[in-house]
């Protein structure tokens, strides 16, 4: 009997041993520009967990944090040279290589809430133009999403656009800064990590950073007691995106079950930080030293038009950049957002 059991062990061993490992039929490799301790990334990494569960195991991305292989404006030359695979990015970076990036990225003042991008990008013609904006780069645009209108963090009240007049304001360079400057601010080129010490030593009135949530979380409002939320300036365009050969190579039902995938992982990550911001706004009001400032429609809309008129010299950099601002004016005219 004792024989016969080692005899049985054997075999199994021997079995299990031999027996075929089911690899994904497709692997690849991502690069987020966000780092690995951040939500977005926590978000980013339950999108690929069910990207594989959705494809039965066939499809496996491997999903690196910001800076693993290219910085986080480089990831588009990553795809290119077929180094990376693939990509999730605020499009917005890659303004250097096309102004239209720049402008489609972050319409500066266009979008009031996350479901007016959203629907431009997936029935306005946002999806389209994309893809063609890519072509060159031989990257396929799979899809969009957006993290939330991004919070203003600031040390004197603003009520509207009047109160921005001097302000000495923390901006990322480019149609940002231009925006801003527009409507009277003094923008100061100030890096992500120096923002907290701008303003705690007054060096800036106030910055274009985050959302709330996180502005909250990192202590922005503790310093900065005068944030605007509803925000009104910043909404990025967060797209999910891969090299356009490896994605031809896929079959029919993958490339479905993908670009319905980022769909719900655009639905997933605005909620998700929109639950967020919502904690997060109710700690801020229940702190006395915290006023929040929510400006009324007229302001955002004297925002929005002077926005315009930069949306439209940004227009002139390039063709591509004039066929994405008539792409966007023309839906906003289209469902009355102008």
């Amino acid at each position: 009997m004792k024989k016969l059991s080692t005899t049985l062990l054997s075999a199994t061993l021997a079995c299990a041993l031999s027996a075929p490992s089911f690899a994904a039929d497709y692997t690849f490799k991502f690069q987020s520009s966000d780092p690995a301790g951040d939500k977005n990334f926590q978000v980013q990494k339950e999108w690929v967990n069910r990207v594989k569960e959705m494809t039965g195991g066939r499809v496996e991305i491997d999903l690196l944090p910001v800076g693993s292989i290219f910085k986080h404006t480089e990831t588009l030359d990553g795809i290119k040279m077929g180094i990376l695979d693939g990509q999730i990015t605020a499009t917005e970076f890659f303004s250097g290589k096309d102004p239209a990036f720049g402008l489609i990225g972050n319409t500066v003042g266009a979008w009031s809430n996350t479901s007016q991008l959203l629907q431009y990008i997936n029935y306005g013609g946002g999806y389209e133009l994309m893809n063609e904006l890519y072509a060159p780069y031989g990257v396929k645009f799979i899809g969009g999403s957006t993290t939330g209108v991004e919070s203003l963090v600031s040390r004197v009240p603003l009520n509207g656009v009047e109160d921005l007049k001097g302000l000495k304001l923390r901006a990322p360079e480019g149609l940002v800064q231009r925006v801003f400057a527009a409507a009277g601010a003094a923008p100061v080129n100030l890096p992500g990590s120096e923002v907290f010490t701008g303003l705690s030593k007054g060096v800036i009135d106030a910055a274009d950073y985050t959302v709330f949530s996180t502005n909250q979380k990192a202590g922005m409002n503790d310093i900065a007691a005068h944030p605007v939320q509803p925000g009104f300036h910043s909404l990025p365009l967060i797209d999910i995106s891969m090299n356009k050969k490896k994605w031809d190579k896929l079959p029919a039902d993958l490339q479905t079950i993908l670009t319905v995938s980022v769909r719900d992982f655009a639905q997933d990550m605005t909620t998700q930080l929109r639950i967020a911001d919502q904690a997060a706004v109710k700690a801020a009001q229940a702190d006395p030293n915290i006023t929040i400032h929510d400006w009324s429609a007229e302001e955002r809309k004297k925002f929005r038009a002077i926005a315009r008129t930069q949306w439209e010299e940004f227009a002139k950099s390039s063709k591509n950049a004039q066929k994405v601002y008539d792409s966007i004016t023309s839906y906003l005219e289209q469902n009355g957002l102008l």
